[in-house]
């Protein structure tokens, strides 16, 4: 996944960095940009949040890496 490594390093993160961003363990996130394994949902949402893109533009749906406009949270 070309998108996930350029944005990563377009931030400036290590695996390491991803993987405490994350959860997503080091050694499965180089296989996950490398292709040997997919994503879940819930760790596509991760990823996107830490590299504040959106899931779609992660799965090749836009070329567009904005996320979207996320709703304000009550608490």
């Amino acid at each position: 996944m070309s998108r996930l490594r350029d944005l990563r390093k377009a931030r400036g993160y290590s695996q390491v960095k991803m993987q405490m961003l994350t959860g997503i363990d080091q050694s499965d996130y180089s296989k996950i940009e490398s292709g040997k394994r997919n994503l879940s949902f819930e760790q596509c949402r991760r990823v996107a949040l830490a590299l504040d893109t959106s899931m779609d533009y992660l799965a090749g749906l836009t070329d567009d890496p904005r996320p979207y406009p996320r709703p304000e949270r009550e608490d």
